[in-house]
């Protein structure tokens, strides 16, 4: 049976679902959700691109801006834990730069969180030394070092809300095709706005990501000391609720093309939405996380050496041409357009509030 008929039959049964509903059994119903299926997602032969998949030297900025973290953590053992590793591209790329820094190295735990059956049987088949995979932050021992994600909290599935009279939320409905209808929004909706002290104009639709404040929670309550790194496109309150965001901010992906429909290749398509970084911060510090810093993708890897990285390869006696050719194209895609759309957040807990090398250009 295609997922499509699935959720078409829980709401004939149970009557209309949230948006939320619906945008979880797309992406992570068993076997047949986008990222529970083992359709190709990453790359060429999937629906996006990720920065690591593009370079190795975007998990090398990320490897020295951890080498510095343990540094600063008195060079003790170090635990990196990666939400949603994807292809497993990330890990491997900072292991390998790691893997200069014997004493850091003997000292390091590498922990992945996998959501996806099928991601992480093809992490395993590239990823053998220091890595181990768990189903739970909770399931890992003492946590001292960094969580990372990397473009993870854009998938989670979020609540979809319109101000009318009051706030009210998106419900899924089937007639003769998926139609979208309205419901006075629950407490825990009209919390999240008024803690976050934004009041919408009439007409305004954006998304409520309830599932990012459980996450920030559950990191808190995990890490022993340490740092948060969050990366991943979106923006503050201020810039996610202005005017020209009144329709929302839902993509959806297919064959590195990009619509805003997401009732149709139900599981066939990634559906995203920005990630609210003001939130992030806001619970992160209610659960004992301080904001170090928050900048664009471009200026946090420019901060940690990535232009002089990259020249590298040609001291070595590479295709000139080729490299030239190569530095363009990422200075093009790192730094000008995933750069900017991009930002970097870094939270901490346990620690005194030192510099970090990434965020001196923030």
């Amino acid at each position: 049976m295609m997922l499509s008929e699935i959720i078409i039959q829980r709401i004939k049964k149970e009557g209309p679902i949230s948006f939320r509903d619906f945008m979880e059994m797309s992406l992570y119903y068993p076997e047949l959700g986008y990222y529970t299926s083992k359709k190709d997602k990453i790359g060429v032969n999937g629906d996006f691109y990720t920065s690591s998949n593009l370079t190795s030297a975007f998990g090398a900025m990320i490897a020295r801006q951890l080498e510095e973290m343990w540094n600063l953590l008195g060079q003790n053992p170090f635990t990196i834990v990666e939400y949603g590793a994807g292809t497993g591209s990330l890990c491997h790329d900072v292991l390998d730069y790691l893997k200069n820094n014997g004493k850091l190295y003997e000292k390091l735990k590498y922990c992945i969180i996998e959501k996806s059956p099928t991601m992480r049987e093809i992490e395993k088949t590239h990823l053998h030394e220091k890595v181990s995979w768990y189903d739970s932050i909770q399931d890992i021992p003492e946590i001292n070092g960094c969580i990372i994600s990397n473009e993870l909290v854009d998938n989670f599935s979020v609540h979809q809300v319109v101000m009318d009279d009051e706030l009210m939320e998106v419900f899924v409905d089937y007639k003769n095709g998926f139609i979208e209808l309205l419901k006075p929004a629950g407490k825990a909706l009209t919390d999240y706005m008024s803690e976050l002290n934004v009041a919408l104009p009439k007409g305004f639709q954006t998304e409520i990501n309830l599932e990012a404040i459980e996450w920030i929670k559950e990191i808190a309550a995990s890490l022993k000391k340490g740092y948060i790194m969050t990366i991943d496109y979106g923006y503050t309150s201020s810039e996610l609720y202005s005017n020209r965001r009144s329709c929302g901010t839902i993509v959806c992906y297919n064959k590195h093309r990009i619509n805003d429909y997401p009732y149709r290749d139900i599981g066939e398509q990634d559906i995203t939405t920005h990630v609210n970084f003001s939130a992030l911060c806001h619970w992160g510090l209610k659960n004992g996380m301080e904001c170090c810093g928050f900048t664009d993708q471009a200026h946090f890897l420019l901060a940690l050496g990535f232009k002089d990285y990259h020249k590298i390869p040609e001291e070595k006696g590479q295709n000139i041409a080729s490299l030239a050719l190569k530095e363009a194209f990422l200075t093009h895609t790192l730094l000008m357009d995933m750069g900017s759309k991009y930002k970097v957040l870094i939270q901490q807990k346990g620690i005194p509030k030192l510099e970090l090398s990434g965020l001196k250009f923030s």
